[in-house]
């Protein structure tokens, strides 16, 4: 069952227009992949809450322009939607903290006071991703 915008989870009734489009996108290609409903869901929506948190309002004006992009160009949505699960988590030092972003990512998800606190938030977020954690040192070196 593909979703679209008037017909989508009740989990994504409160999510903003475009998150929730962004959601439904990235539901469709994992459930293309094979991915149970029960694992597509939560996994689209925590993406799509991401991606909006980081997109340009160049790329938001771009999304809001396309019809149904499951649809459009189902090769390319279920790229990227590959490669937004498969990525690594990563923990690096920032002039604020120990940031946790998705590998590629322009703009960490969330920054700590701790490395502990981070590793913990990074590990979670890449379980839930079946991804592994990428961890730096304080001066940019990788921790094997």
């Amino acid at each position: 069952m593909a979703w679209n915008m008037k017909d989508y989870p009740t989990s994504m009734k409160n999510m903003k227009q475009l998150e929730r489009k962004k959601a439904i996108d990235i539901a469709n290609a994992l459930l293309a992949d094979g991915y149970p409903y029960d694992r597509a869901i939560p996994i689209a929506m925590s993406q799509a809450e991401k991606w909006y948190a980081n997109a340009s309002e160049k790329e938001k004006r771009e999304f809001v322009k396309e019809d149904n992009p499951s649809k459009n160009d189902q090769h390319d949505v279920n790229e990227r939607s590959a490669k937004l699960i498969n990525a690594n988590e990563v923990v690096k030092h920032t002039d604020n903290g120990w940031a946790v972003m998705t590998e590629g990512a322009k703009k960490p998800s969330e920054i700590f006071d701790t490395k502990k606190e981070a590793v913990a938030a990074a590990k979670g977020i890449a379980k839930n991703k079946r991804s592994c954690v990428k961890e730096y040192r304080k001066d940019g070196s990788l921790i094997d």
